[in-house]
């Protein structure tokens, strides 16, 4: 099945597809009813990206019977969050691979970049970049081209600062804090593109797993910041993708 409604009715227009063809394809079952699981089978004619699959919680055969159902169906690049190195170790799926910073695999490659312009993902410390790899190979993952900024956090400012033609830069920048969060504030105060915050469960005891980087985030002063769920690198570089596009 075609995961992108314009490239089905492109295929269409100029000939390369019959209309009966594409009838067909638009005609299926929306989804699988594997028991265990309902692949949704058209998100990618409805949303433009594919069902992602989230490996927190599920079994091996579980993530198995989930992609063999995509494959089947025509989804030919799969992307799986949240999957474990001991998973990921006994997944057998044609060209599998398994990214463990990110606890990332996928299916069928990255995609060339399609979008405007670039993506600039960003840490305050090196313990955030877990959280910001799960980001930066799902924006690769979507078609984006996507910078590194690691370890620029808001006790060594001139870090940043350094970097400030790759900020300035970007179309969207994800900007990854545990502890007081301040990174995405002072990011907002330096560009003019939107600022997707990401508090992550990095700090100590006070910082109740993120909870005060998250409310932080949530009152910054700085204009165009939006903040998502506390390590959630996924959410970000989805929202970041559809900016970029």
């Amino acid at each position: 099945m075609e995961t992108d409604l314009k490239t089905l009715l492109n295929k269409v227009a100029s000939g390369q597809m019959s209309v009966s063809e594409a009838e067909i394809i638009l005609k299926k079952k929306p989804f699988t009813d594997i028991g265990y699981a309902v692949v949704d089978d058209h998100r990618g004619l409805r949303n433009g990206v594919s069902e992602v699959i989230y490996g927190a919680g599920k079994t091996v055969p579980q993530i198995e019977g989930i992609i063999n159902t995509m494959m089947e169906n025509g989804q030919t690049r799969i992307l799986i969050t949240r999957l474990s190195p001991e998973k990921a170790d006994n997944i057998k799926a044609p060209g599998f691979e398994y990214h463990e910073e990110g606890k990332i695999g996928i299916i069928g490659g990255m995609k060339e970049p399609d979008g405007i312009g670039k993506i600039a993902v960003v840490t305050a410390g090196t313990s955030d970049i877990p959280v910001a790899e799960e980001a930066y190979l799902t924006a690769r993952f979507l078609g984006n081209d996507t910078v590194k900024i690691y370890d620029v956090g808001v006790a060594g400012l001139h870090r940043l600062l350094a970097r400030l033609d790759d900020l300035m830069s970007a179309r969207a920048v994800i900007a990854i804090a545990g502890m007081e969060g301040a990174l995405a504030s002072v990011v907002g105060g330096l560009v003019s593109c939107p600022v997707i915050a990401v508090p992550t469960s990095v700090g100590y005891g006070a910082s109740f797993g993120g909870i005060s980087a998250l409310l932080s985030m949530i009152n910054s002063c700085a204009n165009g910041i939006s903040v998502v769920n506390i390590d959630n690198g996924y959410g970000a570089a989805y929202q970041a993708s559809l900016i970029n596009h």
